[in-house]
This record gives C-alpha cells, sequence and structure tokens, in this order.
C-alpha cells in the first residue's frame, strides 16, 4: 500500500475533483458511492454498500481489538441560485477548488479516505479502522449513517469530517421541532363568550421565550428555543378555539433531547409533540484518547452549533476536518488546494497518535 503522502495528497485532489462532478443529491447518491467504491477497489480494499453508504475496513481488522469509525458524507444540497460558476466543475482558481460539495464535506470525506487508506495495510495496529462514506447527511436520512452504522462491526468512538478549521467540535447542538397546540373554546367574539386558544398560546410562548434551563453546556452555552410558525383563527368575529405553533428546539449535551421534551411538557398548557426526538446533541469528554491527540497537535477545542451525522451516531465522537463551516451552502462553494493537504496530513497525525 502506498505509504507516500504525496501522491495520497494527488490522489485525494483527483477524487474530490471527480465527486463534485457528479450529482450527488441526497437520496440520489448511487453515482458518487460508486465512485467512491471503484477508488478504493483500484487501491486494493474490498469494499461494500449499504444502500448509498460505502463501508471498508482496515486489511488486518482483529476483532479482539476495538474499531475506531472514520465517517464523512458524499451527498450535497442543491447548488442555491447565487452560483455564478457551474457547481458541478471541478474549477481551480487562486488556490481554491471550487464546486458544490468541495468544502461540505468533500475535502473531509477525501482526507479521512487518505488516512484510513495511509493505515490500511498496517499490522498490529492499536485499534481497527471503519470507513463509512455515508449518504444522505444533508437531510438527516434514516439512509444514511443511522442505517449503515446498523451493519458495522460496533465502534468505540468515531471522527466525523465536517469542515471545522482543523480545530476540534467536542460537542454538537442537537434539534428538535416541536409541534404545540393550545385549546381554548370557540365563541362570537362580540360577546363575552369561549375561552380564545391564541391567549392561551401566548401564556406558552413567552413561557418558551424566557425560561432558562437549569444546566448550561460548557462549550454550547444556553439551550435556544425559538416559536417559529403560528396559525390560529378563521374569521374576525369568532373566538378561536385552537391555535397551532411550531417550536424549533437547538438542544445541548448536558441533557438527552427526551429530557428536554419532559421538561417542556411539565411547563406549558399546551399539547406538545415532537416530530422526532432522533437528531441529539453529542459531547465527548476532554480527556478521551482523541480529543488530548488533537490538542497535543496544537489545535482548539469549541462546541459546534451545527448539525452532522454525529447526531445520529450511537456512539462516542468528535467533529473535525478541513474547510470552513461558513462557506457551507453558498454560493461558488470552495475549498483551499492547501487546506486539503493539511486535512490529510492532520488525520494521518491525528491517527497516529491513538494507533
Amino acid at each position: 500500500m502506498n505509504k507516500n503522502i504525496e501522491q495520497l495528497i494527488e490522489d485525494s485532489k483527483s477524487l474530490l475533483a471527480q465527486l463534485i462532478e457528479i450529482p450527488s443529491f441526497s437520496r440520489e447518491e448511487e453515482q458518487t458511492a460508486d465512485c467512491i467504491s471503484h477508488f478504493l477497489i483500484e487501491r486494493g480494499i474490498s469494499n461494500n454498500q449499504v444502500g448509498n453508504n460505502v463501508i471498508a475496513y482496515n486489511k488486518y481488522f482483529d476483532p479482539s481489538k476495538s474499531t475506531i469509525l472514520l465517517n464523512s458524507h458524499h451527498d450535497t444540497v442543491k447548488p442555491n441560485p447565487g452560483y455564478t460558476k457551474d457547481p458541478f466543475k471541478a474549477i481551480v482558481e487562486d488556490g481554491k477548488l471550487f464546486g458544490l460539495g468541495s468544502n461540505d464535506a468533500g475535502g473531509c470525506l477525501v482526507s479521512l479516505i487518505a488516512s484510513f487508506i495511509y493505515y490500511y495495510n498496517d499490522e498490529n495496529l492499536a485499534y481497527n479502522l471503519c470507513l463509512i462514506a455515508s449518504a444522505e447527511e444533508e437531510i438527516s436520512g434514516k439512509n444514511g449513517i443511522e442505517e449503515a452504522y446498523k451493519h458495522v462491526n460496533e465502534c468505540t468512538f468515531a471522527i466525523v469530517g465536517e469542515p471545522t478549521l482543523l480545530e476540534l467540535a467536542v460537542a454538537e447542538k442537537g434539534l428538535m421541532v416541536l409541534d404545540c397546540t393550545a385549546h381554548g373554546e370557540s365563541g362570537h367574539a362580540a360577546r363575552e363568550e369561549g375561552v380564545n386558544a391564541i391567549y392561551k398560546a401566548i401564556e406558552d410562548i413567552n413561557w418558551f421565550n424566557s425560561y432558562k434551563f437549569p444546566k448550561e453546556s460548557e462549550f454550547l452555552g444556553p439551550m435556544k428555543m425559538s416559536v417559529t410558525v403560528i396559525n390560529a383563527g378563521s374569521q374576525h368575529n369568532v373566538v378561536p378555539a385552537e391555535c397551532k405553533y411550531v417550536v424549533d428546539v437547538r438542544t445541548t449535551d448536558v441533557y438527552t433531547n427526551v429530557e428536554v421534551l419532559e421538561i417542556i411538557k411539565s411547563h406549558v398548557k399546551s399539547d406538545v409533540q415532537a416530530r422526532s426526538t432522533r437528531l441529539n446533541p453529542s459531547t465527548i469528554p476532554v480527556d478521551h484518547p482523541i480529543v488530548q491527540a488533537g490538542l497535543s497537535l496544537g489545535k482548539k477545542m469549541y462546541g459546534s452549533p451545527t448539525m452532522s451525522d454525529q447526531a445520529l451516531l450511537p456512539i462516542t465522537s468528535i467533529k473535525v476536518g478541513p474547510g470552513d463551516s461558513a462557506r457551507s451552502h453558498t454560493a461558488d462553494e470552495f475549498i483551499y488546494v492547501h487546506e486539503i493537504e493539511d486535512g490529510i496530513r492532520f488525520y494521518i497525525e491525528l491517527l497516529g497518535w491513538v494507533l
């Protein structure tokens, strides 16, 4: 297996250029999955697919050892209307590689694949390595990492590749969307009739706006709840019996989503239904070996407000990778070429500390 890092870097840039030029919207990633699979096969690495997720293990996988999961995604959002360049053309200008998915999360994906290849042939590693190039990350789809992980050997912890400027995201916010209904009684607006559901909803909305959860995350700060949609009433002279509203809840690592939901239900009078509790916050202890390895390489820790496949992984994970989250989903998305090079070297060094 090629230990020439310079060759790995060139191969990775080439792979990223290929991936950019293949449309891979969420749930439509068949061709990029095949591209990644063939890239591995050409290097003597067998792999299998679960849906559009590509899975591979190191050559000398030992069932008696723990396994590290290396994960990033190959699906993209749809390009926004502001693009001035072809989003499906890999263009290098002024040290930048332009193209849809270049930054989120193509640079991370090819860098993780390169580090996997670097260690693939090594015997006597302290851990096994499992690579999952996942689908449906951008929509938190049920056929992405959540399904893929059911088909791999249990892993001890994960490195999730997302653009973090190679800093260590040791905590990540989760998400719940709540459908709430305040109930009143219908009546004529001109008479003292009915119970106005809008006024009842306002009481609860004020609570959502002002409530402070007792525990606060060290890296993510306080929980955030935002009422984002409201709907009530049918005509001007009828007191509405029902007021429906939606609450966006960004959860932190000091509570599970289920715990947050129970706290909310205990405080408001409205009926509250969570659309899902799947997208949990995540955290990793700062004394974890992979965090300490990153700190030893001079990186800083922070809490990430954006979600990733971490939310759907049932194991401890750290989020780190080349590129900048601020560029994700923007027009004329790009990653600096040197960021790919830096990312590959970083992942190889990071894994070297624990392998």
